[in-house]
């Protein structure tokens, strides 16, 4: 394994905002990002990827290439999702479970967002049909949790509003958000968007470290009633998205030859759903319990990912 480049990923001035956020936590600082603020850098982070996205996507053909690449994001999502929800259930009941393997088969933009990062400083190129591909593949994984869990679960009290799911799977703001403005990126006039660059490149870096730092804020909370469940969600929640990642980075060769996509691929496939899956279980299952899968999501596969995992999936990529 090139050390060179995990130490980089370690150096990252995101990732370390991260940890100091997870510090301030256990050094019981007063140390807080205003919610409206966090909200506001969070659609930034999602309208920056997304018109990005767009202005690449208006420069590529549509070819067979791309079209087996959705084809096949929308295959990884559904089957995580399934098979995550049958090792799940073994220790979690069918409810949790489903939700926590939702989480799993779905993805999380943020981070998506570091791994573009990440790609940058190794002077290479989002192509805008990942940002497509990653916004159709939020939707699949809530519906076959929400399936499962209506499938296997007998509780009658924990029946699923399925139009409510459809919805909200479909129209959630993060979704809506980052393909909006994929499409506004994709027909907006070239010399017009130059006008906006500086606000949706040269801010990017800087925004996403506060994001980062608010993440690291969060996640050292939820990580204290976390570790009341025992060993097996955190296990699942550092083995499964490694595993995940390591075998998409190796069979996305199947669809795409090119590096930076099927890196994108693994991240995507390692990453787990906290904004979006637990807004649809809210509305869906309210009996899902937030304090398991959230903190697996976030506090857990979310910094293995940014720090081991994604030069792991770079350099696997690189050699398969």
């Amino acid at each position: 394994m090139d050390f060179n480049l995990l130490l980089d990923n370690l150096t990252n001035p995101a990732l370390l905002f991260f940890v100091l956020g997870i510090l301030s936590v256990y050094l019981k600082s007063d140390l807080k990002i205003p919610s409206n603020s966090s909200k506001f850098i969070s659609l930034y982070l999602l309208f920056a990827i997304g018109f990005k996205g767009g202005q690449e996507l208006s420069h590529e053909n549509f070819t067979a290439e791309i079209g087996w690449s959705i084809v096949f994001g929308i295959i990884v999502s559904l089957l995580i999702s399934f098979y995550a929800f049958f090792i799940l259930k073994r220790r979690f009941n069918v409810v949790d479970a489903g939700a926590t393997a939702a989480a799993y088969g779905s993805v999380s933009a943020v981070t998506f967002v570091t791994a573009v990062s990440f790609l940058e400083a190794q002077q290479m190129t989002l192509h805008g049909h990942m940002v497509a591909i990653m916004a159709l593949m939020e939707s699949p994984a809530i519906i076959v949790g929400l399936l499962l869990i209506s499938v296997y679960d007998k509780d009658e009290s924990n029946a699923i509003k399925k139009t409510a799911v459809l919805k909200h799977s479909l129209t959630n703001g993060s979704v809506l958000l980052i393909l909006g403005s994929l499409v506004i990126g994709f027909i907006a006039n070239a010399k017009q968007a130059e006008g906006i660059k500086p606000f949706t490149n040269d801010l990017f870096k800087g925004f996403l470290a506060i994001f980062l730092l608010d993440m690291g804020i969060t996640s050292g909370r939820k990580l204290k009633a976390f570790f009341s469940f025992g060993w097996f969600p955190l296990i699942f929640a550092v083995v499964i998205p490694l595993l995940n990642g390591c075998i998409v980075a190796m069979l996305s060769g199947i669809v795409t030859d090119d590096i930076s996509n099927r890196f994108m691929f693994a991240i995507l496939a390692a990453s787990a759903s906290y904004i979006a899956v637990p807004a649809a279980m809210k509305v869906s299952v309210p009996k899902a319990n937030p304090g398991l899968f959230l903190p697996m999501a976030l506090a857990v596969s979310f910094p293995i990912n940014i720090t081991i995992g994604m030069p792991v999936y770079f350099l696997l990529v690189q050699y398969t």
